[in-house]
This record gives C-alpha cells, sequence and structure tokens, in this order.
C-alpha cells in the first residue's frame, strides 16, 4: 500500500537525515505523530528503499493495522488520507528521481549535475522514461535521456536500452555515425542530433565530451526550435 509514491524513486540518505529521519541498524525511522496526536506513526525506509509504515495509538501502544487491510469505513479511510499526505511528503523531499538504471546513464546525470549544475527534466507524463537537460541562459535543450526498444535504434537486441540524444555539427554527423555505439538521432532532427547508447561501449570520458560539445552547441538566440 502506498508503494505509488515511491515508483522510479530512491531515498537519498542526506535529504531523509535533513527532513528529521534517524539511522538505526542499516534502517532509517521517523516517527510523527497524526490523527490529532491520537496515533503515532513510524515510517521506516531499509537500504533497498522499500518503505513500511506502522501506526500505533498512543494513549495504549497498541498496533492500528486497519488502514493495511480492504476494511472500509470514514474513519479508516481518515487514517489512510492521513499517512498517505505524510508519505507523499516523504517521497517529494527525501527520494531522488531513479527513472534510468544503467550505470553508465547514472554517470553522466552526476557528471552533468556537477558540472553545469542541471537536473534532468521529465516533461512528459504519458513518457516517464524520457527527460531532457536544457541550458539555463536560453532553455535550449543539449541533451535527452530515453529507454527504446534496441532494434528502434538498430541494435540487434530485443531488449530495451538507455540512450542519450546529443547534438552535432552536421559536417560531422557522417564521422561520428561511422563511430561505435553511435546511431542516428532517436525522436530529434537526425542532421544536427545523434543518438550514444548508454551501455558501457563508449566509454564515459568520450560521452563526457560530447555531451560538453552539445551544450556549447546549444548556446544561441532565445527563440529558436530544439530541433
Amino acid at each position: 500500500m502506498f508503494e505509488e509514491f515511491f515508483n522510479h524513486r530512491k531515498p537519498n540518505a542526506e535529504k531523509l537525515v535533513a527532513f528529521g529521519f534517524t539511522p538505526v541498524s542499516g534502517v532509517n525511522l521517523y516517527k510523527r505523530a497524526v490523527m490529532n496526536g491520537d496515533f503515532d506513526l513510524c515510517v521506516e525506509i531499509n537500504s533497498a528503499g522499500k518503505v513500511d509504515t506502522r501506526l500505533t495509538e498512543a494513549e495504549t501502544g497498541e498496533e492500528y493495522v486497519l488502514y493495511k487491510t480492504e476494511a472500509t469505513g470514514v474513519f479508516v479511510g481518515q487514517v489512510r488520507a492521513e499517512i498517505a499526505s505524510v508519505l507523499r511528503e516523504i517521497s517529494e523531499e527525501c527520494f531522488d528521481q531513479a527513472i534510468f538504471k544503467a550505470p553508465q546513464t547514472e554517470t553522466v546525470i552526476k557528471f552533468v549535475k556537477e558540472k553545469f549544475g542541471d537536473d534532468l527534466e521529465f516533461l512528459w507524463p504519458r513518457f516517464p522514461e524520457n527527460a531532457i537537460w536544457r541550458r539555463k541562459d536560453n532553455t535550449k535543450w543539449y541533451g535527452l535521456i530515453m529507454t527504446v526498444d534496441g532494434r528502434k535504434i538498430g541494435l540487434d537486441t530485443d531488449g530495451k536500452v538507455e540512450v542519450i540524444d546529443l547534438r552535432t555539427d552536421p559536417g560531422k554527423r557522417d564521422a561520428i555515425l561511422a563511430l561505435q555505439g553511435r546511431f542516428p538521432a532517436w525522436h530529434m532532427n537526425k542532421n544536427s542530433w545523434y543518438t550514444v547508447v548508454l551501455n558501457g561501449v563508449v566509454p564515459d570520458g568520450e560521452i563526457e565530451s560530447a555531451i560538453s560539445e552539445s551544450y556549447t552547441l546549444a548556446a544561441g538566440p532565445k527563440g529558436k526550435t530544439n530541433g
């Protein structure tokens, strides 16, 4: 129950402590009085990010479990709603997006944050596995990370892969596409963008240099399209 608040998200240890969680024997614990102080809510988050709750009556210390069952009624509904409000707050304040799983994707996300100070923007609720980076000065995109079917970009695999679309000088496009791990741009202008598969085939350093070049190429007057 309440799992939807934490889908595609991972706990941030520093944010948990700042929020009020206490690390205890490999888990993080947080307590708050709820239902006008009649109950004490304990939220436990383990090292894998699994969230569990325990609700006890403040006066007796007895555990109240009906909110975890299919029980119906006005009171149990109010209890669920208040717990949901607390968990939604914890999700928003203490968890980071964890849409992407490939180790190299995590590496480039960290690189962009450290070099340019930019976080991924998830613009499309219907496509939660797509996100972009844009320059702060002119809002133009310089990177797009997606999870796609490998065969759609030219790989000999049926599995999903994580990729990054980057800008390039059209005059360099053919030379770039001749390199391993690079493909014609997926969902972007194929003359000025290309796709790199984030599976380790292309070294981290080369991808980081390509991101920096894409960032530079995105500079320019406001109002131009992202293509």
